[in-house]
């Protein structure tokens, strides 16, 4: 796998997590319609979409810009709380990547952590609470332990991390929601995914695919 990635990844990556949300829109909007508002996927493939307009027009010089690109995207064209939250992801993503032209395992994975950071500062949720959270934290965590391995490489810290998130994904099934909407569901929040854990899953394992493409490495 890739040692390091630059801009190209990043591109790419944006443009693979377009591509598998409009394929998932329904799905997602389908999870939130049982526990929210019913409109997660709709408003992500919006955002989604204006992201892939704006890099047709430019070209992102580093990864850093991407994630600019994509968080002011998303923060201007999103509704409800998909926006701010994957908004700040990559806004914190941005901060935590600087100027760099490429990102080696170590810092993809603290551009991850600072991701989930920026939406546990910004939704104020933890662990356990049905959220984005719980994709996140085990993605954070088996990124970090994949950055620090002897093999360490940058496509396999983005294995490591979507491996997780699905993981985490699909732990939400049993959970009783504590934020949010589906927070006033209590125990009839039961047995329904968490749309956010679920489209954070896609959205990392799209990560990962685009480090294994040609050109990803720089």
């Amino acid at each position: 796998m890739a040692d390091s990635l630059g801009a190209a990844w990043a591109v790419d990556w944006l443009r693979r997590s377009a591509d598998v949300v409009a394929a998932n829109r329904v799905a997602l909007s389908e999870l939130d319609r049982a526990i929210g508002d019913g409109d997660h996927g709709e408003n992500l493939d919006r955002g989604y979409q204006a992201i892939v307009e704006k890099l047709d027009a430019e070209t992102p010089a580093t990864p850093a810009a991407a994630f600019k690109l994509a968080a002011m995207t998303l923060m201007s064209k999103v509704g409800g709380a998909a926006g701010p939250l994957y908004g700040t992801a990559f806004l914190r993503m941005a901060t935590a990547t600087g100027e760099a032209a490429t990102l080696d395992a170590a810092a993809l994975a603290g551009a991850l952590a600072a991701a989930r950071d920026g939406v546990v500062a910004r939704g104020k949720a933890e662990v356990g609470d049905k959220t984005m959270i719980d994709a996140w934290t085990p993605a954070v965590e088996a990124a970090t332990a994949a950055a620090a391995g002897p093999s360490a490489s940058a496509g396999s810290v983005l294995a490591a991390a979507a491996a997780a998130a699905e993981a985490g994904a699909e732990s939400t099934d049993p959970l009783i929601a504590h934020k949010g909407r589906a927070s006033y569901l209590g125990e009839r929040a039961i047995g329904h995914r968490d749309p956010g854990a679920a489209s954070s899953a896609l959205i990392l394992r799209a990560a990962a695919e685009a480090a294994g493409a040609p050109g990803a490495a720089e």
